[in-house]
């Protein structure tokens, strides 16, 4: 790895190079003008800009001048599946900037006819955009080697940006800022031209810039990925062409950047909103009700890399609904936050996460969704604010919002506070302290605070040290009210090794946080042996995987769970993946538990084990997805598993459906019951920014048809308009006639406008 560059350099640009890039430079010195690259022994590169002289025309086509005058970036080192060898196609790029936006653009030549490219997905910002051939580039703006974020482009125009925190430990897709693509084709391959302003970028307040930059080149049918410096194989993390993006520390340095004088950044998002909504399950049942209501969003840079936002009657009817899950444990079911003003920048309030690390099932101790819905029920946000970014070495985040009365769910009006604080030590570690207050408590008088401080050690490539302490305080719950973890994580290509523990005490009660559950000592263990056969062409790698979880109460040390896992998969080279597990797993129910309506479990230690075969078609086909079969015990009885997940058929371009479907037949002694759910989204994408989706779902558990139907039009770029269409109907087979009964529906229009200063 290179370390710091202390020696005098080369001039850029014909300019003498300044002292202050040469103290920071982590790379090799700048390249000699006209030299854009340079690069050292070990791969590692230095970009140099080039200052735009005529404007540029964002149009996919790379026909300006420029283009012949400056030469551009060459050689990509594929990661995958050849590490270390040059790129299988060549890709020729550039980085170019002006006054207010810098441009990066890229000649991604294919061989191969455009009918053999895998372009198939439009929407912004979908999964399924990082299984397409694409162009990527990742900009570490404040070159800490541990933070980016990264935009995305494919063939056909998709596109997609988001942020990377902590080399991967949170991945935040659904980061959004304003910026422009265009792609066209030549007689060859593909090019494209990416211009971002600097307004949609934070840096540091200085004069002199440098910055991590990572470019990167995705073939699909060759699941091949290509970048810019080289990666290990090992950050691919499991044969992924997308992660190795997310190894920051391991990006070139991009240097001869002139930043625009530091003018605060003011952006203004009001929103208009109106509908009717039909509730006939309310205590009191409303028809065809007329709504309507305004609100605005205020963001406003403090410093250059200080942000402080605002919200006034927030509303986030365009989000989708959740996708509905089969739930056959005792325990809460974790659900994704899908709301914007929560979105942004969440990483800055991430606690106790890794990269890669799943946390041995840890409390999240900060879970947004905690704030403006309880019980199932909106409660109102009247206001809040939210302030991110960077002071010197420490990351920052601080959060206050006030809620209002919910009569439904009892809601009181309420204020939330978060206060993350995290410092950046070492070359890729952190540690920091979170702090959450509820200024009412969901249990009894009083309000509930949480303390706690982490760590997070990276060593090496692939050694990671986990761990924190946290304490809660809540008036009806004094004493043992601590939790603390320990992990250890290795992650090489060929072996991963896995350990942790954790305690969460009986009365550890993070109320703006989710916790699946409470009152445990839980040690897990886990190890993995993954070759790569050379003499097998049709096999990329295989992985044979191990793991225990031996879960005690905290209070008495009496064992709950203990599981073993043992799995075995096949990584194809055409991206399909078989796999083969098996479980064995003993459960004590110190309370009766009911598994289904009219079926309870009794009290009681169980012993069961299972085994589940699946298959998994490569997501770059047409048609894609898992088909899983298992069967084996559950509880006192035996259970049947059909599910298809994850389907994708590719009609057009523009066109494709999603089935996932789940079949579970139970046999208890205590009764006999099956629980399917099936789902099947449907989405037509006018273009990256106007698309339509329909998310249609059949729970047979709750007896229910749900319907969510939404066009969403970015008009001009940060500015959209929203129109969303939910019904939900109870399909209880006893009803009259066999026939579905109206539950709820709402129809609204949702409007905003970006305004930017």
């Amino acid at each position: 790895m290179a370390g710091l560059v202390l020696v005098l350099g080369s001039p850029a640009a014909g300019q003498p190079l300044d002292s202050d890039v040469l103290a920071v430079l982590q790379g090799p010195p700048p390249p000699v003008a006209p030299e854009v690259i340079s690069r050292d022994r070990q791969g590692q590169a230095t970009v140099r800009a080039t200052r735009l002289r005529a404007p540029l025309q964002i149009d996919g086509r790379l026909d300006e001048p420029v283009y012949e005058t400056v030469q551009s970036i060459t050689d990509f080192i594929q990661q995958l599946p050849d590490e270390g060898a040059l790129g299988s196609e060549r890709t020729e790029a550039w980085v170019l900037f002006d006054d207010d936006s810098i441009y990066i653009s890229a000649r991604c030549y294919d061989t191969a006819p455009p009918s053999e490219w895998v372009a198939n997905e439009m929407r912004r910002d979908v999964i399924q955009l990082r299984q397409n051939d694409s162009f990527s580039l990742m900009l570490d703006t404040f070159y800490d080697r541990r933070n980016g974020l990264a935009f995305l482009v494919t063939p056909i125009g998709g596109f997609s940006d988001f942020a990377i925190s902590n080399e991967g430990g949170r991945v935040n897709t659904d980061w959004n800022t304003i910026w422009d693509s265009r792609t066209a084709r030549f007689d060859g391959g593909w090019t494209v031209e990416i211009q971002i302003p600097f307004k949609s970028l934070r840096y540091r307040p200085t004069s002199t810039q440098v910055w991590g930059i990572q470019l990167r080149r995705i073939i699909r049918r060759r699941t091949e990925a290509s970048y810019l410096t080289p990666l290990p194989i090992s950050a691919a993390r499991g044969n992924s062409v997308i992660a190795g993006l997310w190894r920051v520390s391991q990006a070139g340095s991009l240097v001869g950047i002139e930043v625009p004088s530091g003018s605060r950044k003011i952006e203004i998002k009001p929103y208009g909103i109106g509908g009717v909504t039909t509730d006939i399950d309310a205590d009191s049942p409303t028809r065809n009700a007329l709504d309507g209501q305004f609100g605005l969003d205020v963001k406003y840079g403090v410093t250059q890399n200080l942000t402080a936002d605002f919200t006034y009657s927030t509303d986030f009817a365009q989000v989708e609904v959740d996708e509905q899950r089969v739930n056959l444990t005792r325990f809460s079911l974790f659900f994704p936050e899908k709301r914007e003003f929560f979105l942004e920048a969440r990483g800055n309030f991430d606690f106790a996460r890794g990269a890669g690390l799943g946390g041995a099932g840890a409390p999240t101790l900060f879970f947004s969704r905690r704030i403006g819905l309880q019980g199932g029920d909106v409660v109102p946000i009247l206001a809040g604010g939210r302030l991110t970014g960077k002071i010197g070495a420490f990351d920052v985040g601080a959060l206050n919002i006030q809620t209002g009365n919910e009569l439904l769910s009892g809601a009181q009006t309420t204020n939330f506070t978060v206060l993350r604080v995290k410092r950046d030590i070492l070359r890729r570690s952190t540690i920091g302290g979170i702090f959450t207050n509820r200024s009412v408590s969901l249990l009894g008088d009083g309000s509930n605070q949480v303390y706690g401080i982490d760590g997070r050690l990276a060593f090496f490539d692939d050694v990671t040290l986990l761990g924190y302490v946290a304490r809660t305080r809540t008036a009806d719950r004094p004493g043992r009210d601590a939790s603390y973890l320990a992990q250890f994580d290795y992650a090489g290509d060929r072996y991963g090794v896995n350990l942790a523990h954790l305690v969460i005490e009986d009365n550890f009660n993070p109320e703006i946080g989710f916790m699946r559950r409470d009152n445990i000592r839980r040690t897990t263990a886990s190890g993995r042996f993954s070759p790569r056969p050379s003499s097998i062409d049709w096999v990329r790698r295989f992985s044979l995987s191990a793991g225990l979880d031996y879960t005690q109460s905290a209070d008495d040390r009496v064992l709950e769970t203990r599981q073993q896992d043992v799995a075995f998969e096949v990584q194809l080279e055409n991206s399909d993946r078989f796999t083969v597990s098996a479980t064995d797993r003993y459960e004590l129910l110190r309370q009766p538990f009911t598994i289904a309506p009219g079926v309870t479990v009794p009290v009681g230690g169980y012993g069961f084990r299972s085994v589940l075969v699946g298959y998994a078609f490569g997501q770059q086909r047409p048609v894609s997805g898992s088909i899983a079969v298992g069967t084996g015990e559950l509880w006192n009885g035996d259970i049947t598993v059909v599910e298809l997940g994850r389907g994708r058929v590719e009609v057009t371009p523009q066109l494709s459906v999603e089935p996932s479907l789940s079949l579970n037949w139970v046999e208890l002694p205590e009764g006999n019951f099956a629980t399917n759910l099936s789902r099947v989204r449907v989405s037509y994408t006018v273009s990256p920014r106007m698309f339509f989706s329909g998310l249609l779902q059949h729970n047979s558990s709750g007896n229910t048809f749900s319907t969510n139907v939404r066009l969403r039009w970015e008009y001009s770029p940060g500015s959209e308009l929203f129109v969303v269409y939910t019904e939900d109907r109870d399909t209880d087979p006893f009803l009259p006639d066999r026939r579905t009964d109206l539950r709820n529906r709402g129809f609204v229009v949702k409007m905003n406008r970006l305004f930017r200063f």
